[in-house]
């Protein structure tokens, strides 16, 4: 058995990751590969961070391509060959004439919740305008939704597996630039990075909009360093690159944001 209180000390997502280190034990128990539900950024670098520091256990986890944001973790014991491919997800196409009437994620999103089923059974969703989206399942409900995921606000949809080869993910946009600051402070780093004030970056960090390394960070003053992720709720991503120190001891930062 897992030490299991002493894994969860400190968590930010504890139920979750409680969860995830049952199927860890029942993993060791019974020699399987055990698939979990799918999981957020903030829970999958939780889960890398504690895993790390195992030695009878390893996890990988797959979205059904390589940026995919939400992602399902296979387990297994250490001495057992283990790889994302393993990791079973599905894509489906919802197909629908979105013209006169568009639908956003928070739509299709709503849909797939209005038929019953948790947000877990669900990975990403990519939405392709007025054609529909597609969307990625755990491979068991690929029946329920083609039967049950009928209509998306207005807009009768047909729904249908597809290869995950037939994903039509955008690459993140991304734009490099520099700021030279006096601090390394997250107010101010991320105020640069997202081109807005510092005192709307303030407010935006003490509200919980904030994450660094996928962990809520609420203190303006909390210093970031080169290869810290920083995301903010309806913004994107900011990844700090190198970091210099200029003769006037102020701090010149490459930032690339992603959009």
């Amino acid at each position: 058995m897992l030490p299991r209180e002493e894994l969860l000390k400190g968590v930010e997502n504890k139920d979750d990751l409680a969860r995830i280190i049952d199927q860890a034990d029942q993993a060791i128990k019974t020699w399987d590969i055990v698939l979990t539900d799918f999981f957020s950024p903030p829970v999958l670098a939780e889960v890398q961070r504690i895993f790390s520091r195992l030695t009878e256990v390893q996890v990988v986890s797959w979205g059904g391509y390589p940026q995919a944001e939400r992602q399902r973790l296979g387990i297994a014991r250490a001495d057992l060959p283990l790889d994302p491919e393993l990791v079973q997800v599905t894509a489906l196409d919802v197909a629908g004439n979105f013209l006169f009437d568009p639908a956003t994620h928070r739509d299709f999103l709503g849909a797939i919740l209005g038929t019953g089923i948790v947000r877990e059974k669900v990975g990403d969703i990519i939405v392709l305008g007025e054609r529909g989206a597609q969307i990625i399942v755990v491979p068991e409900l690929v029946d329920f939704f083609t039967l049950s995921l009928t209509q998306v606000r207005s807009v009768p949809v047909k729904v249908q597996p597809i290869e995950l080869s037939e994903l039509r993910v955008r690459p993140p946009q991304k734009k490099e630039l520099t700021t030279t600051e006096a601090s390394l402070r997250l107010d101010a780093i991320a105020s640069a990075g997202f081109g807005m004030s510092r005192s709307k970056m303030s407010e935006a960090i003490t509200a919980g909009d904030i994450r660094v390394n996928w962990k809520e960070i609420s203190q303006p003053s909390h210093n970031i360093q080169s290869g810290d992720l920083i995301s903010m709720r309806g913004k994107g991503r900011l990844e700090i690159g190198e970091v210099e120190v200029t003769k006037k001891q102020r701090y010149r930062v490459q930032l690339t944001r992603y959009i």
